[in-house]
């Protein structure tokens, strides 16, 4: 089946915070929002059909997760990314987020130190603050737009520290790491006795000539210090249902984070999500292989244009997520002007780079999961606004 990616769906008036939440982030409604992450495309068929089926019987009533759902969950990981999962491993959590925020309170204690490495996703730092934890920051390197970890300075922090934050595929910069690199920063986490909490919410979103490696199938001693995040919001456009699991091989680790979710009442889940990502994972594989074909147009089509048109600026290398992460520095604009700037004169509407931490000033992360349509008219209002002044 050939899915259509170009078909254009209206979106406001939805309470889509992207697009109905324009304002109170913008200031204005009149941008074309392409930051929040998630994309502007139909979720499969199936999954449709799925949700309108279950709804048809008009009750609601609490549910658990059925046998079918951990099933999808396990098949999915074993024949994407070759990692075979236990049931009892798999736990419910409604957000990645939430998940991070419930490890570090689960396996650390106020004042311990917790590794980030920015640029990142940045509920990584609000969850280390928040809780009262202390930010130990693991800059990553850019290699003239090729990310890389500083395991030298890695190798040094890791000896004050009880946990590691990795983001794996990498938001914002895009990286696919490695399994080299991936073993290396776990044999320092392991010699430290560093708890590796692994986000790899963009695990399927891989671009073509790249492969996604879960941190945890690497070994048994590195799945025994990883806890893993996974969930089809991002996968499959889903993340208004709020259902994610946290995969916890350790049995120690397993029943720490039980007693965290029962005192919390953290045990039932959303209905629906349950329903969407079963029939996700277990029909979605082929509009995901042809959804990343796309997405992988719209990178090219981007990285061409600036190339070609505003070779000032410059688009990371990408290797995975739907997520371009795009330098502006040339223009000399400190953040603040750079916002302003793509708002007001070029009305579009992307994630500041700087509310990524150290390293991302000056940088903007673009959202290309959309229809063609909306990145060439993107690309046509930063051209009028930067090429009409130089």
């Amino acid at each position: 089946m050939k899915y259509d990616f170009d078909k254009k769906i209206s979106r406001e008036n939805t309470d889509s915070v992207k697009y109905d939440a324009r304002k109170t982030y913008f200031g204005t409604e009149d941008v074309l929002p392409m930051w929040v992450a998630d994309m502007d495309f139909e979720v499969p068929q199936e999954v449709k059909k799925a949700v309108v089926e279950r709804a048809a019987h008009a009750v609601y009533g609490y549910s658990f997760r059925p046998a079918a759902y951990y099933r999808a969950v396990k098949n999915w990981l074993q024949k994407r990314h070759q990692w075979d999962v236990k049931t009892q491993w798999i736990r419910f959590s409604p957000g990645i987020v939430t998940a991070i925020n419930l490890a570090i309170q689960t396996y650390t204690q106020p004042g311990d130190g917790i590794i980030v490495q920015p640029p990142v996703y940045f509920p990584f730092f609000n969850a280390v603050k928040n809780n009262k934890r202390k930010m130990i920051e693991n800059k990553l390197i850019n290699n003239n737009g090729h990310y890389e970890m500083d395991f030298d300075l890695l190798e040094k922090q890791a000896a004050r520290a009880k946990m590691l934050l990795l983001s794996s595929p990498h938001n914002p910069v895009g990286r696919c790491w490695t399994k080299e690199e991936l073993s290396t920063l776990a044999d320092i986490c392991l010699r430290h006795n560093v708890l590796v909490v692994s986000d790899e919410i963009h695990n399927d979103l891989i671009l073509p000539g790249f492969k996604h490696t879960p941190l945890a199938a690497l070994s048994g001693d590195i799945a025994r210090n990883t806890i893993t995040f996974i969930a089809p919001s991002k996968t499959f456009n889903l993340a208004g249902l709020f259902t994610s699991s946290m995969i916890i091989p350790d049995n120690d680790l397993r029943k720490k984070m039980d007693e965290k979710l029962e005192s919390l009442h953290l045990v039932h889940g959303n209905l629906f999500g349950y329903v969407a990502s079963t029939a996700a994972y277990n029909h979605g594989a082929e509009w995901l292989d042809q959804l990343m074909q796309y997405i992988r147009g719209n990178f090219d089509l981007v990285s061409g244009f600036f190339e070609e048109n505003i070779p000032q600026i410059k688009m990371t290398q990408q290797e995975a997520t739907y997520l371009a992460w795009v330098d502006f520095r040339a223009f000399g604009l400190d953040d603040d002007a750079l916002n302003e700037k793509l708002v007001k004169e070029a009305k579009t509407g992307f994630s500041r780079g700087s509310t990524f931490g150290t390293g991302g000033e000056g940088f903007m992360r673009i959202n290309l999961g959309t229809q063609r349509v909306n990145v060439t008219e993107m690309l046509q209002r930063v051209y009028r606004t930067f090429v009409r002044e130089m």
